[in-house]
């Protein structure tokens, strides 16, 4: 017997989600952050800030709880304007930043600071919370959008954090079960370690997904069907949206999935051919599992799939 979509949201809610509390929590110490960064940036730096949006699954409302293989990560994009997108680097914009974070918590050690492909990261251990800080150049000529740095290979995006922020919540409004499906694929996603399929290209997938299927079925039966849509398409679709523009590039990347906000920027565009093989080869298990576990009404199987966390019900 499938699961009921009352087992999967108490599931949803009782061990993915965020709790409010929590939330509130990790909205007040990134706020104290802002606050101080905002301060340190027009005091010691040229840089100006347009304007800071707390972004990623955090803002969407799509990050799963804490536990012990999903940190909390909070993305705060940091609009900056007098600096020329076409000199200014990733680098050098995330190295000020991180010296600003170092000067900023004297007391916490080096470690507890970072500097990813696209963010500067400071850690607070106490509450273990991940706090990235991306700093992105204002596009004069559209409000909301700005380019977006890689540090590694130096290559430039366009982004709209809101816009993005924006385009979760449509598809929320459209299907209420909408982030629980996405929550649902990413606990799958972390039990598996498949970590090349970035957070953002699964709320694509499953909003590709909505918009081509619809809201039709049960929870676990969409769920399934996530699960066979990269099982039999192999990733191999372009995927893209009624958002993107008419004029797109042609990509030569093993996994295409349009940011519906900038038709020129491929999300999936670093998973390799053998990662995708990887995230095909997974969904495909994973679909079998969980047609198993459905069709012998074995509750126990989806500890496969999800973990040992996974419950139905109160203990």
């Amino acid at each position: 017997m499938p699961l009921s979509n009352t087992q999967l949201r108490y599931y949803d809610s009782n061990v993915l989600r965020l709790p409010a509390d929590k939330r509130t929590e990790y909205h007040q110490q990134v706020d104290r952050l802002i606050e101080n960064l905002r301060k340190n940036v027009r005091d010691k730096t040229k840089i100006k800030i347009t304007k800071v949006v707390k972004a990623g699954s955090f803002a969407k409302y799509t990050i799963l709880r804490k536990s012990a293989d999903s940190p909390v990560d909070v993305d705060v994009v940091f609009y900056v304007s007098g600096k020329d997108a076409g000199s200014e680097t990733g680098e050098s914009l995330s190295k000020q930043i991180y010296d600003l974070l170092l000067d900023q918590y004297p007391n916490k050690s080096v470690e507890d600071f970072t500097i990813q492909r696209k963010a500067a990261t400071v850690q607070f251990v106490k509450s273990g919370l991940n706090v990235d800080i991306v700093p992105v150049v204002q596009d004069e000529s559209r409000e909301d959008y700005g380019w977006q740095f890689d540090v590694q290979d130096g290559t430039k995006v366009q982004t709209c954090a809101p816009c993005q922020i924006k385009f979760v919540k449509d598809r929320k409004d459209k299907d209420s079960d909408y982030r629980t499906l996405v929550r649902l694929a990413k606990k799958w996603r972390n039990h598996t370690e498949l970590k090349p399929l970035k957070s953002f290209a699964i709320e694509l997938i499953m909003a590709y997904l909505l918009d081509k299927q619809g809201k039709g079925g049960s929870i676990e039966e969409r769920f399934r069907q996530f699960l066979l849509y990269i099982a039999q398409s192999g990733l191999k679709d372009v995927i893209s949206f009624p958002e993107n523009s008419v004029i797109r590039p042609t990509f030569n990347d093993s996994v295409v999935i349009l940011d519906p906000v900038c038709s020129s920027n491929n999300v999936a565009s670093r998973i390799t051919e053998d990662e995708r093989k990887q995230i095909v080869a997974a969904a495909h298990d994973a679909w079998e599992t969980v047609h198993f576990a459905s069709t012998e009404d074995d509750v126990s199987v989806w500890k496969e799939v999800f973990g040992r966390s996974f419950k139905t019900e109160a203990s």
